[in-house]
């Protein structure tokens, strides 16, 4: 009888191989119209992993015990999960994008550009970088919604789109390393090895933000021709416009969520709150971000189920490489599994040099925008961004090859300079 470890590094592969085939599953579904809502289910991204890991659970009380599966969901941290589902629901809400859409529109008057191409740039470039003071699922969230009217629409080819959500992933990825707190595979290490803001920007940060500003320029240069044309993202807008207090009031839950972000009973609490508040004043809102939300947690949480079972064979494949392969073995790692639960994995190894220690951290971010799950955030982009691809959903393949050439830059960023 295979082992439980087994059985899950099996199930982590072929979780693996469906979301490669999510793109497969919805033209079946419009061939073979009688099981469409089977397919089109099995189709959706965010349902992999969760789907998954149910088995694994119904798999290991049949081999085991009912308890023991029971146990060891519960055993699981969801921290991160329910902070995303959070974030998202916060950071997408009216009064905060129209806030973020006035500041950016401020600002693109005041770049040498045309107004599409310079909003473009400051979404690709400034708002990852926001990411290292709200968390980068926040500052994916906005800048997937400020993006979508302008890049992501089905006019735009679609290797050129798959090329600007591969700079985004990857800007995201990056964008958040200025502080010891925003990026999940920073986090995950910063208190282990006393990594601290000052740090994280001295050592990683200034890199990062260089090669956020060539990714997102060269984005810009490649989509410049289809920017101008974009309708403004305003013309979008419905909801009556939200008075100072009432803006100031939601990026002021937006903060409180930040800097509660390692306590969930904090957070839900002050969610709660928020939910209050906008039913309060629901003609300065537009509905909320909640199923889209609650489709990336899920997703999330069936990657701590399915993920948590890996650590067997990552741990003494990550301790046996040297520096310089750690960088290269965790920027291709990165691409199968979540990178904070890598860099988490390196945390425990004993004796970890301090160049090795910068290498791992500095291959997981890079390689964060490689897969759908390289980074926590990319679900949220994903399940934010799919409508404006062909067949309503990203493919794994085109989202792999858009993200090379940014790769590659922040590659180089974290390893020449």
């Amino acid at each position: 009888m295979p082992s439980i470890e087994t059985v899950a590094a099996v199930l982590f592969a072929i979780a693996l191989l469906h979301t490669f085939a999510t793109r497969l599953l919805h033209r079946l579904a419009h061939r073979f119209p009688r099981h469409q809502g089977l397919f089109h289910l099995l189709g959706e991204v965010e349902v992999v992993f969760g789907f998954w890991a149910l088995v694994l659970v119904l798999l290991m009380a049949a081999l085991s015990s009912w308890g023991e599966a029971v146990a060891y969901v519960e055993g699981r941290t969801y921290t991160e999960p329910l902070f995303v589902f959070v974030i998202m629901v916060i950071a997408a809400s009216h009064p905060v994008l129209e806030t973020l859409r006035w500041a950016i529109a401020r600002c693109a008057r005041l770049l040498p550009l045309s107004n599409g191409v310079a909003t473009a740039w400051l979404c690709l470039a400034l708002l990852p970088l926001l990411g290292s003071l709200v968390t980068e699922p926040a500052a994916m969230t906005i800048a997937a919604l400020l993006l979508a009217p302008r890049l992501f629409r089905a006019v735009l080819p679609e290797p050129l789109k798959y090329f600007a959500l591969g700079v985004l992933f990857v800007n995201i990825s990056i964008g958040g390393t200025l502080t010891s707190y925003a990026a999940p595979p920073v986090l995950m290490v910063a208190s282990a090895w006393q990594w601290d803001s000052a740090f994280m920007a001295a050592t990683f940060g200034w890199k990062a933000a260089l090669a956020v500003l060539v990714n997102a320029s060269i984005a810009c240069w490649l989509l410049r021709k289809h920017l101008g044309a974009a309708p403004p993202p305003e013309a979008a807008q419905d909801a009556v416009r939200a008075p100072l207090t009432v803006r100031v009031v939601h990026l002021l839950f937006l903060a409180a969520v930040v800097a509660t972000a390692h306590h969930p009973v904090v957070f839900f609490g002050l969610f709660l709150f928020f939910l209050g508040f906008t039913t309060a004043y629901a003609r300065y809102q537009q509905p909320l971000l909640v199923k889209e939300a609650l489709l990336v947690a899920f997703f999330l949480a069936g990657l701590v189920v399915l993920g948590s079972m890996q650590q067997w064979w990552l741990q003494p494949l990550v301790s046996s490489m040297d520096s310089r392969t750690l960088f290269f073995g965790a920027l291709g790692l990165t691409a199968i599994t979540d990178n904070a639960a890598l860099t988490y994995l390196g945390s425990l190894i004993e004796g970890l040099s301090a160049e090795s220690r910068y290498t791992l951290v500095a291959g997981a971010v890079a390689g964060g925008g490689l897969t759908v799950i390289a980074n926590a955030p990319n679900p949220a982009g994903v399940a934010l961004l799919r409508d404006g691809f062909r067949d309503g959903s990203i493919g794994a393949v085109p989202l792999l090859l858009g993200a090379l050439l940014p790769t590659a830059i922040a590659a180089a960023a974290f390893l020449l300079l």
